[in-house]
């Protein structure tokens, strides 16, 4: 999500890479959430950090523990900054249909103003 996020919010401006610690299918409820607010995944593919094919990244964010002490390990000797943003597993929400999707909205929500601060975006759309 955060990475859709950021491309939607910036545009061209930043150069955005999505990857995590494992390979998978996209979660059809973080599909369902972007596309209300207009952005569309249904393309996106899961990778890992290392399938990643260019690593000259200035910023590499993590949302979670084991992805923060992957890219801690793979940039040790690369000079990038990284930030740990601690969010919320959205995929273990339980309840209803509605009441797991107003799981995923929270942390999509979340990073939405958390991006726009981080990156001093002002003046675009907002979830």
């Amino acid at each position: 999500m955060a990475a859709a996020i950021l491309r939607f919010l910036a545009g061209r401006r930043i150069y955005v890479r999505s990857a995590g610690v494992r390979e998978g299918e996209i979660d059809p409820f973080v599909i369902a959430v972007m596309d209300e607010i207009g952005i569309d995944i249904t393309h996106h593919q899961p990778r890992t950090i290392e399938d990643l094919e260019d690593t000259s990244f200035d910023l590499i964010v993590t949302l979670a523990p084991e992805a923060h002490h992957k890219a801690l390990e793979f940039t040790r000797t690369m000079a990038v900054d990284v930030e740990y943003w601690p969010t919320i597993d959205p995929s273990a929400a339980t309840g209803n249909r509605e009441q797991i999707l107003e799981g995923y909205r929270a942390v999509r929500d979340q990073l939405f103003d958390r991006i726009k601060k981080r990156f001093d975006i002002s003046g675009m759309p907002q979830a």
